[in-house]
């Protein structure tokens, strides 16, 4: 048995994967992530959580530790997210935190401590192949499955990780924690991006806020492929590839959906839905997992979007029929079966509207 580190992050599926790998007989200590907010925070890694996570290791007996990683959260999460949107981009800070933080940090922080696993409650799971290589792959509740965001893990981090919750559905963990008498059986999934919950309001106006609050707002004309302005938009940066409400175009009874935003000239391009799709996508810093694989491929280019087949070209996804597309900024994760094989973060598509033709901006809009 091992000396396991467990990322105990004060939510149901990190307080059963302790619990069972204390079943399993290894020796266990908990860890929280003290990474955002102040002492009247909430949402994912808030006091509130902290003092779940404490109590739950107190229910099982074992150590508890909380590790303050709040300056590293904020440069490699917190602060490129806001410069992503700035750029016009879609940032996916889960990625990014588990890339930077909870899969380098804190294995880094383990190290250290002399710890010879890491283990988290992550709803994924590890396969290892013949020929010793790991990867990723789907958790057993499709619908909570977090292998997308896990896509970036190499081959020494997937030797020291353990699943324990990968195997399950949500709900027998939440039947385990019940068993348990944890007090986090009950408790509500976090849903929104951990930082953003802070803000003001929810959703959309919680983002513009903590937006608002670090860079300036960027109005932005609206027009349609052949540059008829059609409308404005007060911030450019709240609006995303594909999206169709909150435009507030006025009447007409066709549908409007976002094909491309042109950033730099302050012009938002809307078409019909067919102007959203795509047969090619480009993932400049596309890696694989281990050896490239270039038969039965499938993308996934949002958390819980459904996957398609792919072809790989250089660092260029050809899908198989048009596909919706996909935000510059966004991760899009290569599957061979359930196993993850790859993946790396969207570029720009490219435009399918001729720029020229598009009206710049008035003073009045910059």
């Amino acid at each position: 048995m091992a000396d396991v580190l467990v990322a105990l992050s004060g939510g149901v599926d990190s307080s059963v994967a302790a619990a069972l790998l204390i079943e399993q007989g290894h020796q266990v200590t908990a860890v929280t992530l003290k990474l955002w907010g102040g002492e009247t925070d909430s949402g994912c890694c808030s006091v509130s959580d902290v003092e779940d996570a404490r109590r739950v290791a107190q229910q099982l007996g074992i150590d508890h530790h909380v590790f303050n990683f709040g300056e590293d959260f904020d440069r490699h999460v917190v602060a490129p997210y806001v410069e992503a949107y700035a750029a016009g981009q879609t940032p996916n800070p889960c990625v990014e935190c588990n890339r930077h933080i909870k899969f380098d940090k804190l294995f880094r922080r383990a190290d250290a401590l002399g710890f010879d696993l890491i283990a988290t409650g992550h709803h994924a799971q590890i396969t290892e192949l013949d020929d010793g290589t790991r990867r990723i792959a789907r958790g057993a509740d499709v619908g909570k499955d977090q292998s997308y965001v896990l896509h970036m893990l190499d081959q020494s981090q997937l030797a020291r990780l353990l699943l324990p919750v990968g195997a399950f559905d949500k709900g027998r963990v939440r039947e385990l924690a019940s068993e348990l008498g944890l007090r986090t059986a009950d408790k509500a999934d976090s849903q929104d991006v951990c930082f953003i919950e802070r803000s003001p309001g929810r959703g959309d106006g919680a983002r513009k806020a903590f937006l608002g609050e670090r860079i300036p707002l960027k109005p932005a004309r609206i027009v349609d492929s052949e540059g008829t302005e059609l409308g404005t938009t007060d911030s450019i940066e709240m609006v995303t590839i594909g999206q169709r409400k909150g435009l507030d175009l006025g009447g007409g009874t066709d549908r409007r959906y976002v094909t491309e935003i042109d950033h730099e000239n302050a012009t938002v391009v809307v078409g019909d839905l067919a102007d959203t799709m795509t047969t090619r996508t480009e993932v400049p810093d596309l890696t694989w997992s281990s050896e490239p694989v270039s038969d039965g491929l499938t993308a996934q280019s949002a958390a819980h979007a459904k996957r398609m087949p792919v072809t790989v070209v250089g660092t260029t996804l050809v899908w198989a029929e048009p596909h919706p597309k996909v935000a510059a900024g966004q991760s899009v994760v290569l599957y061979l079966g359930d196993d993850v094989v790859g993946g790396g973060i969207a570029g720009q598509e490219l435009a399918s509207v001729d720029a020229a033709r598009l009206p710049r901006p008035s003073a009045d809009l910059t």
